[in-house]
């Protein structure tokens, strides 16, 4: 007789027949025992869906469902048929239980009940055994999948930027030193200061918190290329907007001007945004009970005028407005919120830089639908953006969403080298450190734009959730890397 394959439970919902005999391995979420019958929940990951275990005990004793408990690991063979109960079409007769791995029921701290996400986050090395967490996670895999591919159909190159870089993309500081020399006693140059030509690549080095200025290397020869790696900033910050450690999105393409960069970002995040309303409508419908029941418990006056799903539509029914910096100031500084002291922070002076409270007014209250503001004032952004004929402004773009503020930030970049060469000047940065980044705006410089989409931020649109540590595996804030 053939030896039973595996089958995963998702596969048992899609396309399961009545009567089939099969074989399943997961993880117990539950187990209920009556008088003559026991119920096990059971769950591999491959769906938010746990598939129902019916257990005769004529035919399998009670006292062998013992270690049959919460956590334990156990595979299943049986017959699946039709459901007596509702939610689901098909359960598992079960024929024989064999335990793989015993979950003692006085230690394993998930045990069948709600626990809060801050107590999810002390025990990350079990939340993905949650159904919050699952769902999670296949979404960032569907969401990884669709950018991956947004960019392959449209002749984009991936590039694998340096993890290790002795630049500073964004000038902001917060830079995690990358180093070898011993802390104690490190060598010393002939003013005191620590010798950093006596470590491991010869200067001072850091985490790279953008992949931008390497990606734009490759774009001035290859046209369209992107990246999509892990990012590191050293802000000392606890917010629920905050890590440490993230991952970024930077696309670079050359021959692209600030209206052609506008129109990819908008044409990706409907991208991704439908391939996770067609790919993942189970986790999501979950995950939409989870937002309204959280909804519940806020002020009436912090709750969200949209649903999950709502929200996710909005984005795709709506064409993103596009407005001026200038155009936003003026909206903000003569809006009611603004005008009764309403904002956290006052809209008084031009050439501030928007708060998150004043981005989601402009998409959620004037406009109603998702907006990318542009032509930001030249001293709150960064030194490679291309200047405006003003002299104030810079060819900047951020794209707001609802809820989110920007979930976007890019630019056309500056490509005449006289021009990058005096910002650079005027803001003090180490020349010598970019020579190779220069070097490109000498030899055969054209007009390129690029922008960098947060992907933990875009998670935190597409599920719902709260707090940016709850959207990535193994969250890097201050003072926690435990897992």
């Amino acid at each position: 007789m053939e030896e039973l394959r595996k089958t995963v439970i998702k596969e048992i919902f899609a396309h399961g027949q009545d009567q089939k005999k099969v074989l399943v391995k997961g993880w117990v979420r539950t187990k209920r025992v009556s008088k003559n019958v026991a119920f096990i929940a059971m769950n591999d990951g491959s769906t938010i869906h746990n598939l129902q275990v019916v257990v005769d005990l004529a035919d399998i004793s009670e006292s062998n469902l013992y270690d049959v408990q919460t956590g334990a690991s156990i595979a299943v063979t049986g017959k699946l048929v039709e459901s007596k109960g509702s939610g689901q079409a098909l359960e598992l007769l079960a024929e024989k239980i064999e335990i793989i791995g015993k979950a003692n029921p006085d230690e394993y701290p998930l045990q069948p009940k709600k626990h809060s996400l801050e107590f999810l986050r002390e025990i990350a090395h079990l939340r993905f055994r949650t159904s919050t967490f699952s769902a999670i996670t296949r979404i960032r895999h569907a969401l990884i999948f669709a950018i991956h591919k947004f960019f392959n159909d449209r002749g984009f190159y991936n590039i694998h930027t340096p993890i290790v870089t002795g630049s500073d993309a964004e000038g902001a500081g917060d830079m995690f030193r990358v180093s070898v020399l011993d802390p104690q006693n490190p060598p010393l140059d002939e003013n005191g200061r620590v010798d950093f030509r006596e470590d491991f690549f010869g200067k001072e080095t850091h985490l790279t918190v953008s992949g931008q200025l390497e990606a734009e290397l490759a774009a001035l020869a290859m046209s369209k290329v992107y990246t999509f790696g892990p990012t590191f900033r050293a802000e000392n910050s606890n917010t629920s907007r905050h890590l440490a450690e993230f991952w970024m999105i930077e696309p670079e393409m050359a021959f692209y001007d600030i209206h052609d960069n506008m129109d990819l970002a908008e044409e990706m995040l409907k991208y991704v945004i439908k391939y996770a309303l067609d790919n993942c409508s189970d986790d999501l419908d979950f995950l939409n009970k989870r937002f309204l029941d959280e909804e519940k418990r806020k002020k009436q006056e912090e709750r969200s005028e949209m649903n999950l799903i709502e929200r996710l539509e909005f984005v795709l029914n709506n064409p993103f407005e596009r407005i001026t910096y200038t155009e936003a100031f003026d909206i903000l500084k003569n809006s009611k919120p603004n005008k009764k002291g309403k904002f956290n922070y006052p809209v008084e002076t031009w050439g501030m830089d928007m708060q998150s409270e004043h981005e989601r007014y402009l998409v959620e209250k004037h406009y109603k639908k998702p907006v990318i503001v542009t032509d930001y004032p030249m001293e709150i952004k960064a030194f490679y953006m291309k200047q405006n004929d003003d002299g104030k402004t810079v060819r900047a773009m951020d794209v707001l969403f609802p809820q989110i503020g920007e979930i976007i930030g890019g630019s056309q970049r500056e490509e005449n080298y006289d021009r990058l060469m005096n910002r650079i000047n005027e803001l003090g940065i180490e020349k010598e450190t970019l020579w190779w980044f220069l070097e490109t705006r000498k030899y055969g410089t054209v007009p390129h734009s690029g922008y960098g989409l947060g992907f933990e931020r875009l998670m935190l649109f597409v599920t719902g959730m709260g707090n940016i540590r709850d959207v990535i595996p193994f969250p890097r804030t201050p003072k926690n890397a435990e897992f």
